[in-house]
């Protein structure tokens, strides 16, 4: 298992996520995100607003996945 923050992840706040995969953890973030959403939280609406941009353009959202994906998998093991 390892953690990632949702600074880490492109959002606005140091709440913390565990997950095997990466996949896992985009999940998790995308819950956190819809959560603050709701909440109209005025740092994460930044964030997300940034995010919508990014997702314009396949090709750097693409690049931005598999970044944070590498970033994830070059994180040690929480229990290590």
């Amino acid at each position: 298992m390892k953690t990632m923050t949702c600074k880490q992840l492109g959002g606005a706040c140091d709440q913390a996520f565990q997950a095997n995969t990466f996949e896992e953890m985009a999940e998790l973030s995308k819950q956190h995100g819809m959560a603050m959403f709701q909440k109209q939280d005025e740092a994460h609406l930044k964030a997300m607003t940034a995010m919508q941009g990014l997702m314009k353009t396949p090709d750097a959202m693409q690049a931005w996945y598999e970044r944070k994906k590498r970033e994830f998998e070059a994180l040690p093991d929480d229990d290590s």
